[in-house]
């Protein structure tokens, strides 16, 4: 018999996913800071693309999970305080896809060594992602999630967890198509 999913899964998947950005953001900046000074190796180049992947997919996938399973939950809430953080974070969300469209571009060249990128820019704009980023997790972590874990009857664990699984299954078919 299996065991079926609890609120606590959902979180602990989440936690663990905020630990890997986490890791990702301070190694992309480790590579950033590197390129100023010396050119990456061609196993730095390898680790830098497999980053971009990261943030173009499972980065990606962890918003919308939360958008789609844990915001809705905070924004019904009755504390003024937990709705205006799931709305920060909602445009958070917003910003940093901003900000990785811009950094992409420069990272995507430095991993394939075409030498187009604008380090002045990339440099900047990897500052901002790692602030908003680190800001992002906190508010996530310290608010947002302690008050969506009070009130797990508002979260469909089950549906999250099969949506979750379909919406990355279908990313995967389309991709291989």
């Amino acid at each position: 018999m299996s065991v079926l999913p609890t609120t606590k899964d959902l979180f602990a998947y989440l936690d663990d996913t905020h630990r890997e950005i986490d890791s990702k953001v301070r190694r992309l900046a480790e590579l950033v800071t590197d390129v100023g000074s010396r050119n990456l190796s061609p196993e730095e180049r390898a680790e830098l693309h497999t980053i971009c992947v990261f943030f173009d997919t499972t980065a990606r996938n962890h918003h919308l999970d939360e958008e789609k399973h844990i915001f809705p939950a905070l924004l019904s809430s009755e504390d003024e305080k937990v709705v205006h953080a799931a709305s920060r974070l909602t445009q958070d969300h917003g910003w940093l896809e901003e900000n990785w469209i811009e950094i992409y571009p420069h990272l995507e060249a430095l991993s394939q060594d075409s030498g187009s990128y604008d380090y002045a820019e990339l440099s900047h704009g990897m500052d901002v992602f790692s602030a908003l980023y680190s800001e992002h997790m906190q508010l996530e972590e310290s608010l947002a999630y302690p008050a969506a874990k009070k009130t797990p009857h508002l979260i469909d664990v089950l549906g999250a967890g099969r949506e979750m699984a379909q919406r990355r299954f279908k990313k995967q078919l389309d991709q291989a198509i």
